[in-house]
């Protein structure tokens, strides 16, 4: 049975460069936030070179706008940048929101302040939907902060430790999203 989504295909310069994967190697999908401004410079930074010597960059599959718009970067059969150590296995959702932006390394400014729209929730939950009719293997579904749960040190007072992750952070809606998908949340031990 299709599912009613429009996704857009935007996708970014470098994509041929990113190594392909067979659908049945998905297992996952990393539930993100852009903790950007908005999707002009998210979408520039999905196209800058973090890795030259490959050509390529960090970036979510798909990412989803306040609106619900959703837009696909990479293509599920491509593996990209989002989630260090799980990216050949799973399927980036990157959900706009500002979270801590610009103050990602602050101490004093860690908390998430605006909410995740009714529509982004709606077009993540039908996103889901779909990416779970086209690709049988998936079982487990995270948030980035719960795979990565590396500390560094805060930018403003380098003896506090602040987590690396927090996306997307404490207002997802994580009791709404995982008994709608059908996945297990996935989390691995600090």
């Amino acid at each position: 049975m299709p599912i009613d989504l429009a996704i857009h295909d935007w996708p970014l310069p470098y994509v041929a460069q990113l190594h392909e994967r067979k659908l049945s190697d998905i297992d996952l999908v990393v539930i993100h936030c852009t903790e950007l401004p908005d999707m002009k410079v998210t979408r520039e930074f999905g196209e800058r070179v973090h890795y030259p010597q490959l050509g390529t960059g960090n970036s979510g599959h798909y990412y989803i706008e306040e609106s619900g718009a959703v837009h696909r970067f990479v293509p599920n059969e491509r593996v990209a940048n989002h989630t260090v150590g799980y990216n050949t296995r799973s399927i980036g959702i990157e959900v706009f929101n500002v979270g801590r932006y610009p103050n990602w390394g602050d101490s004093k400014h860690q908390q998430f302040t605006v909410p995740y729209t009714k529509e982004q929730i709606a077009a993540l939950l039908a996103l889901l939907r779909r990416l779970r009719a086209e690709i049988p293997s998936l079982r487990y579904i995270a948030g980035h902060e719960d795979l990565d749960t590396r500390l560094e040190p805060a930018k403003d007072d380098p003896t506090i430790m602040l987590r690396r992750r927090q996306d997307p952070g404490p207002l997802f809606p994580w009791n709404e999203i995982v008994p709608a998908a059908g996945l297990d949340r996935l989390r691995v031990s600090p």
